[in-house]
């Protein structure tokens, strides 16, 4: 039994170095120098009269010890960090933090938010946005809207919305000299791509479009090359195009009149591919949290049964 124990920023030290595998690494994320990381190591080492790391002269690892002590560590640092989080929360409002991407925060949740802070009037929302998946493990959030495969191990996973892509463009395409009306008037616009492709998997293009369309004779590379979703979306409200949209971040823009579908023809987004509402252990039983997951359910089900149907000028397009 240990008498008196380490100091707490022992313990966050070794949990750093032994995270990084590395000294420097670690001095880097806590802001000291590489001596001081291994200073306060070969002190905790003494304390506890065991090896903690095997040194080499390009890496450290933990010993079997060192293994021992980590789990516990790790665990315990992040305990405190969720403890001190609602401590904290206690003297204020009630809170809830989303991460997700740039282009779903902005497309699908920002524009729908008044809905919940309707229903809880008293709750402050904070947003992340992030093309990095947080680690929900560590990082201080409550909850995340992901888009990919839904293979999230250790967390909680639910399927939030599925993706059909079709063509949209601003409304003054429709009009003018030169109105889109057929497949066959895309000749004389300029193509607006989403250059995506992950795990083997390829986000449809204008190519797989204009061949489910019964369209040739079009270049279908030509136009403006984009590697993000909600960059074609603007370009196309910006009326600098026809886009491949896709029906989960289109679908406030066409509400609203900023965008149409010109044709009814859709393609389905790759199978493996969706968004996903996903939450850590830690959170997943909070009432707030459960609250947040069951409005996000609530809006993709309203948007499934809202999809706009194909008009009949649509349809003749379509079948023709």
């Amino acid at each position: 039994m240990i008498a008196r124990l380490p100091s707490l920023s022992a313990f966050s030290t070794f949990e750093a170095a032994a995270r990084h595998q590395s000294f420097t690494r670690a001095a880097e994320e806590l802001r000291v120098t590489p001596a001081a990381v291994s200073y306060v190591v070969r002190e905790l080492e003494a304390q506890l009269k065991v090896k903690l790391f095997h040194r080499t002269k390009r890496a450290v690892r933990l010993t079997q010890a060192g293994e021992i002590l980590n789990v516990t560590v790790s665990s315990a640092i992040e305990s405190i960090g969720h403890a001190l989080e609602r401590v904290r929360s206690l003297d204020g409002h009630p809170v809830v933090k989303v991460t997700t991407t740039p282009g779903i925060a902005m497309k699908w949740l920002v524009p729908r938010l008044n809905g919940f802070l309707e229903k809880f009037p008293d709750v402050d929302v904070r947003v992340d946005m992030s093309h990095r998946p947080v680690d929900l493990m560590r990082e201080d959030m409550d909850i995340a809207i992901r888009f990919g495969t839904g293979q999230y191990p250790g967390l909680q996973v639910e399927r939030l919305l599925s993706d059909k892509i079709f063509p949209i463009c601003s409304p003054k395409m429709l009009k003018g000299p030169r109105p889109l009306r057929h497949p066959r008037d895309l000749r004389h616009f300029t193509l607006i791509h989403v250059d995506w492709q992950a795990q083997g998997a390829t986000w449809p293009t204008w190519q797989m479009w204009m061949t489910a369309a019964g369209i040739t004779g079009i270049d279908t590379t030509r136009g403006i090359h984009f590697d993000q979703g909600v960059m074609a979306i603007q370009a196309a409200i910006d009326g600098q195009g026809v886009a491949l949209g896709d029906s989960s971040l289109t679908g406030t823009d066409l509400a609203q009149g900023r965008l149409v579908r010109p044709f009814a023809l859709a393609l389905d987004a790759p199978a493996r591919f969706a968004y996903w509402i996903v939450v850590p252990p830690h959170t997943a039983e909070r009432p707030l949290v459960n609250a947040f997951r069951d409005w996000l359910r609530s809006e993709a089900a309203m948007m499934e049964q809202a999809k706009p149907k194909p008009s009949d000028r649509q349809r003749a397009q379509r079948s023709g």
